[in-house]
């Protein structure tokens, strides 16, 4: 059932891309429906997935390594979906959906299994550690992703290439306006998600040091961020810049710890 379902979201994530494509196949107003409820589809089928697995292991579910990147994966594509109804455009789909795709699959092939099994408080505590990092973490990708197409949509502005990208893509004014909210939603998410991890690692004497690194490079990058944006005044252009090679530094940190882990079960 949890493995089906898994199937099913990710179906309906490719789906939702498929739907955000069409303009450039052809001249149609952006989908913005479509994708809507293909996000919605996948999204209801992938929360049927992590709630099986969390009747059947208890709060402590998203711990392991499999479902730490399915949860990311629905996360992920939650954050999308609210971007892509305010925003009324499709276009950031084309990035974040085989994204989220592609995580939850990972996570799936990896396998449903927790990590550790804490109870009562401890497994809470645990759990909202987890569910705060991820939505800091997906909000500071839906950032990088904004930031990355404000960057191509302003290299064809300026070369006076008004094709397909330009036409499609949302004004520069809103990637801009998408990036500033997700890398403020990403700071507060990775802030309260960090300090329960490393109260947590005090308290129950669970530090697990490149988890604890990881999380600060996460944090100091979309701190950097939004600190700059707000007190350095950091124009469009340099936000965007910032935001994609900051958490491109983050995932290649990611693989680097991940490669090297001994706890191959453990998201980290």
């Amino acid at each position: 059932m949890i493995a089906i379902a898994h199937f099913i979201a990710i179906t309906f994530y490719v789906g939702a891309a498929a739907i955000a494509a069409l303009p450039f196949a052809r001249r149609v107003k952006a989908p913005v429906s479509g994708v809507v409820i293909a996000l919605l589809l996948g999204i209801g089928a992938h929360a049927t997935a992590l709630a099986g697995l969390t009747r059947q292991a208890g709060a402590a579910s998203l711990t392991g390594l499999g479902p730490g990147l399915s949860f990311a994966g629905l996360v992920l594509a939650l954050s999308l979906l609210i971007v892509e109804s305010l925003a009324r455009e499709v276009s950031l789909t084309l990035v974040a959906a085989p994204l989220a795709a592609l995580v939850t699959m990972a996570g799936n092939i990896t396998g449903m299994q927790p990590f550790l099994e804490p109870q009562g408080t401890r497994a809470v505590w645990l759990a909202m550690h987890i569910v705060l990092s991820f939505i800091g973490i997906a909000a500071y990708a839906t950032a990088a992703a904004a930031g990355t197409m404000y960057l191509v949509a302003r290299r064809e502005l300026k070369s006076a290439r008004f094709g397909a990208i330009f036409r499609f893509f949302p004004p520069l004014d809103t990637l801009d306006r998408v990036n500033h909210v997700a890398s403020i939603a990403g700071f507060f998410g990775l802030t309260l998600g960090l300090s329960l991890a490393i109260a947590y690692s005090f308290q129950y004497r669970a530090l697990v040091v490149p988890q604890i690194i990881w999380g600060m490079a996460a944090w100091i990058g979309v701190s950097a961020l939004v600190l700059g944006r707000v007190l350095r005044g950091w124009q469009a252009r340099r936000a965007a810049l910032m935001s994609a090679v900051t958490f491109a530094s983050i995932i290649a940190l990611y693989l680097v710890f991940r490669m090297a882990s001994l706890n191959r079960g453990q998201f980290l």
